[in-house]
């Protein structure tokens, strides 16, 4: 049923909203050079990489590590927007129709995190899809703690149903986790 709800919810989104979406991508284009689309290698179920898909918020030639390594100067103004406002990941969308990802679910890291990978690997979080939003983000825990993150994610493995799922798209959508989003702020001088 998660499958089916996932495939049609993504579909339909799609469908309504594509002029939208590629309104966005043309205003990514126009504010700075490169593509508007930004694909990333993460792990996905059972450990296998997969390419991730976003609206790109940062900079051309921005480092490829975990969010909360980049430094703020590296988002663009626009992506700024996307990003506190989550729209960055509608492309995920893409990943969720074939089969990489799910609504709901750990949201996918980097290979090179290898503590969070341990950690998921040995609570059994790799046994599902990774999802666009999940109960890690609904709580504003972020990837720079994996230790917890991996604890969180395995609660949602063993408490997950579709009412709880449709619940976290509601916190989703209504705000929550948004401020998850943290980048390296520039340090004070003086």
């Amino acid at each position: 049923m998660k499958r089916a709800f996932d495939f049609a919810a993504c579909a339909l989104f799609l469908l309504i909203s594509w002029p939208v979406l590629l309104v966005i991508a043309i205003a990514i284009r126009l504010q700075s050079p490169g593509a508007a689309i930004f694909a990333q290698v993460r792990v996905g179920k059972g450990g296998h990489p997969f390419t991730c898909y976003k609206f790109r918020t940062m900079r051309a030639g921005t480092a490829n590590v975990p969010t909360h390594q980049v430094e703020a100067s590296s988002v663009t103004a626009l992506g700024e927007y996307l990003r506190r406002f989550k729209v960055d990941e509608i492309p995920q969308l893409y990943n969720v129709l074939v089969g990489d990802m799910s609504l709901v679910g750990p949201r996918p890291c980097l290979p090179s995190q290898a503590a969070l990978v341990e950690a998921r690997k040995r609570l059994g979080v790799l046994t599902v899809l990774p999802g666009i939003t999940g109960l890690a983000q609904s709580r504003d825990i972020d990837m720079s703690d994996p230790k917890r993150l991996a604890e969180v994610d395995a609660e949602y493995i063993r408490s997950q149903s579709f009412a709880g799922d449709l619940n976290l798209i509601w916190s989703t959508l209504r705000g929550h986790g948004v401020g998850v989003d943290r980048v390296v702020r520039d340090k004070p001088t003086g």
